[in-house]
């Protein structure tokens, strides 16, 4: 079966970190750019970082995470992870990751072929 799951996400204090990890099954992330999205309780899906397919491409953040979220990939694993620091509570929200074949690191929402199931992340102040 084709599909993405995340893991990772919790319950931390402002200031705190977390590391989300997408593992992709039936099918190989290299051919697949990758955007990590977020959604909060009443507002739109969000794009917090994307990164282009294949190696050696760009990868771009959403302005209120630069500096403190990293994406990265492990080819051998299959996965990729979104490593968040100096966490703030307006960062809680639904982190989904999803995978869009030979797209690019500004492929829209509607363009990615896969998503998984969402991993909660909540930050208290």
């Amino acid at each position: 079966e084709v599909q993405l799951v995340e893991s990772g996400g919790g319950l931390v204090q402002a200031g705190g970190s977390l590391n989300l990890s997408c593992t992709a099954f039936g099918f190989s992330l290299d051919d697949y750019a990758i955007g990590w999205y977020r959604q909060a309780p009443g507002k739109a899906r969000q794009r917090v970082a994307s990164t282009d397919y294949g190696q050696g491409g760009t990868t771009d953040y959403v302005g209120s995470v630069k500096g403190r979220f990293t994406l990265s990939r492990d080819r051998a694993k299959n996965m990729v992870y979104l490593q968040m620091n100096n966490l703030k509570p307006e960062d809680t929200a639904v982190y989904y990751c999803a995978a869009d074949w030979r797209g690019s690191f500004y492929s829209s929402v509607d363009d990615y072929d896969f998503w998984g199931q969402g991993t909660q992340v909540t930050v208290s102040s």
